[in-house]
Order: C-alpha cells, then structure tokens, then sequence
C-alpha cells in the first residue's frame, strides 16, 4: 500500500510550487459550496438524522448509477483509492451523526470543516509536493481563521461538551483524509465520471443499509414524509462533491479544500433567510474573513 501510493503520487505530483486557481475552478468550487450549504441545510430541517442522512445518501447513489453505467470505469491504479474513499466516508458520516448528537450544530459543523483545510494543505505539500505560495497560506489560514471564528463566538454562550468536540475533530480528519485519497484517486483513474459515478455510488449505500437493518419495517414509514426533501439533498450533495472531484483534477487540493468550506457562510445565510436565525456579529466577522481569504487564494 505504501509502495503503491508513494509511485502515484509522484505519478501525479504537481509543480513544486502551487499554480493559480483558474477562474473556472474557482467557480466550479464556488457553487459546489453552495450545494453542499444546500443539502445540510435540508439534513438539518428532517428532525430524524439517520433519516436525513439514509435520504441523502440515496439520493447521491441514484444519481451515480447512470456513470457508473455510461461512463468509462476508472482505471485498475485508481480503485485502491476508491475503496479506501468508501471506507473514510462511512467513517465521516458516523462522526457526523455523532457530532449532531452530542453539540450544536453552529458550533461543530464549523470545527469540523475548518480542520480540514489546514490538514489538506499539509497532506498535499507533502505527498503531491504542492508546495503553497505565501498568498495560498494566507487564504487557507483566512478561511479556517472565519470558520473558526464561529465556533468560539458559540462558545462564549454556551460551553461545548468535549466529546462534541472530539467528534467534531474527527470529523474533519475525515473530510481532510477522504479529500487527500480521492485527490490522488480521481488523477489516477484517467475517468472523472467514472470515479464519481462509483464512488458516490457505494459510499452512498453503507447508511442506507445500516438504516434498514436497524428500523426494518418501520423505515419506509420514518422516510415517506420528507422522502421527497432527502433526495432533493442527494442530488445537491451529488452535484457538490462531484464538482469537487472534477475541480481537484485542475487545482491545487489545498486551495480547493479551503474554498470548499465557504459552504459554512452559505449555509449561515440560509440559516438566516429560511430559518430565522440571527445573523449577528460573529457570522459577519466569519463571511468577511472567509471572502477575503477567497479573494487571496484567488489572486495569490
């Protein structure tokens, strides 16, 4: 396994110093966030989480089925990262249930997806040698720096319980892992559809299965009233992450990573606009330092 990941990544190494984020990545990535803000924002409004989470997971794997069908199957190099992509992201929805469970969700969603950014900019200098311009640096600390903003501005109103936090942690080592693997993976494949079609398609079925089991007759009944709203999240989560994959294959991991997390600020607005939250200081503190971490990766 070693061997195997040390020859790709040199196989697919980038420059040793980061290029530019093209405009058409930026935006790629962009929107994919506003996807992402989309469908945990529907995760959030089913009150059932293993609910949510089997619907949207059903819904990502029904639309991979036509790439895995019609699309080029990814290359034999690149399935030990799909495989291993699957596994991460059983584990990260695991976390996440978790995290949900035990603490606010303003207060771990943040935590969670402001750890990775600043782990994927480690992983990728070192296993794809991408090597991050002072700029880079300054945009990925600028973007954690709002996320995290949020998390302790939540904190000052309310104390988070440890295991919360932990999990919170563990999640974003998760996200930071499955986009590390799938950075190399989806080079190595030589197939982006394909990659995406079966990756989506089989990590999306571990929490649908683990469902069934657990509530047997019972979940058709638990699913029938928001079926409809889940898969809607699905399919936004499909899009999301998909984009990811794809603006991975043009862009430096790191920046794509960071750029990612602006989902966090997206989904503040929804919180405000759909579900009445307030807005307040430390969201605005967090959306201007995320934007002008945005504005920095893009023009460093």
């Amino acid at each position: 396994m070693v061997d195997v990941l040390f020859s790709a990544t040199q196989s697919v190494a980038a420059p040793s110093v980061s290029p530019r984020i093209p405009v058409l990545v930026l935006l790629a990535t962009l929107v994919a966030a506003c996807g992402h803000a989309a469908w945990n924002a529907i995760a959030h409004w089913v009150p059932d989480k293993l609910v949510s989470i089997t619907l949207v997971n059903t819904g990502g794997s029904l639309c991979a089925i036509p790439l895995v069908l019609w699309a080029a199957a990814p290359g034999p190099r690149s399935w030990i990262y799909l495989g291993t992509s699957v596994v991460l992201h059983i584990a990260y929805n695991s976390l996440l249930i978790a995290s949900y469970r035990l603490g606010d969700l303003s207060q771990t969603y943040p935590l969670a997806r402001g750890t990775s950014p600043l782990v994927v900019t480690v992983a990728a200098a070192l296993l794809f040698h991408e090597t991050p311009r002072g700029g880079q640096i300054a945009g990925v600390l600028l973007i954690s720096l709002g996320l995290a903003c949020l998390v302790f501005w939540g904190r000052r109103k309310s104390s988070t319980p440890r295991g919360a936090v932990g999990a919170a942690l563990l999640t974003g080592t998760m996200i930071a892992a499955y986009t590390t693997v799938d950075g190399i993976g989806v080079r190595e494949s030589g197939s982006v559809l394909g990659y995406i079609g079966w990756l989506l398609l089989l990590e999306g079925l571990a929490v649908p299965l683990y469902a069934l089991a657990r509530r047997r007759g019972a979940l058709w009944s638990d699913l029938r009233p928001v079926w409809h709203l889940g898969l809607l999240g699905g399919a936004l989560s499909f899009a999301a992450y998909g984009l990811i994959l794809w603006a991975q294959t043009r862009g430096a991991l790191a920046d794509i990573a960071a750029l990612r997390e602006s989902s966090i600020i997206v989904g503040a607005l929804i919180g405000t606009l759909v579900f009445g939250e307030r807005f307040g200081f430390a969201r605005v503190a967090a959306t201007v330092a995320v934007v002008a971490g945005i504005g920095t990766l893009y023009l460093a």
